[in-house]
């Protein structure tokens, strides 16, 4: 039995990741970084689903809704993902941008369609009074898709390391309004081995070189915006959710 404050723990680090997650996409108003919408979205979706399945009292939507919003979700990163593999081959599969939140997706369908009802309660609902849990029907999938969770969220903190998706430093943080944030991106190109596409935001933070393509100038966005915005927020937010998800998938086995 899963003590219930260590769920309302969860629960509580889910719901910062929600409001991180608004907020990046209330501050993202520019095209030139509406590339990220659908996985603050995406982050935002699942982390409310996530801490109303920790704690009961968060519930907000049906269980129904849940699988229709995350059905929809899989499909779309899956169009993403494949459209990412026609463009890099396989390696769109193992560091491509989209991939992690197609597993991410796809987790949080199966845990939705695989829930069986606990005594007491019904659907997902139940997790939070820290009693009697539902379990996973096929153990054996859900294992597959916690060990998968886990390998994304070691790579992308081995990403974090290596500053790929680092913080921008405080030389870098005044980013002018008028510069697409795609360009830093492409300025970057020369310093990463392989393709640096569109699809592929979380890059643009990569290098010293991003850092000096968007000196500091008048209109520039505030420096806590440019933090807000960096990849490293994001994939943060991803490492996270991943390690819940893969939590919440190892106590229902």
């Amino acid at each position: 039995m899963i003590p219930a404050w260590l769920l309302d723990i969860f629960a509580a680090v889910m719901l910062v990741v929600a409001a991180v997650s608004a907020a990046r996409l209330m501050a993202a108003g520019r095209r030139s970084e509406a590339a990220t919408a659908d996985v603050d979205l995406a982050h935002l979706l699942m982390a409310i689903a996530m801490a109303g399945t920790l704690t009961a009292a968060l519930k907000t939507l049906p269980d129904t809704a849940w699988e229709v919003i995350f059905g929809l979700m899989t499909a779309w990163f899956a169009w993403r993902v494949w459209r990412d593999a026609r463009a890099n081959g396989a390696r769109a599969l193992a560091g491509g941008h989209c991939a992690p939140h197609l597993a991410h997706s796809g987790a949080m369908l199966y845990m939705f369609l695989a829930l069986g009802a606990p005594v007491g309660g019904s659907g997902m609902s139940g997790m939070g009074a820290g009693a009697t849990m539902g379990t996973l029907e096929y153990p054996a999938l859900a294992f597959v898709f916690a060990l998968i969770l886990v390998g994304y969220s070691i790579w992308d903190l081995d990403q974090l390391s290596a500053r790929r998706y680092r913080l921008p430093s405080v030389g870098a943080l005044a980013v002018p309004v008028g510069v697409p944030a795609m360009a830093a991106a492409e300025s970057a190109a020369a310093a990463f081995p392989g393709p640096l596409s569109a699809d592929d935001p979380d890059r643009m933070e990569a290098s010293p070189a991003a850092e000096a393509v968007a000196p500091a100038a008048p209109g520039s966005r505030p420096a806590s915006t440019a933090v807000l915005l960096s990849p490293g927020i994001a994939i943060g937010c991803r490492v996270v959710m991943g390690v819940t998800m893969a939590f919440m998938l190892v106590i229902m086995i």
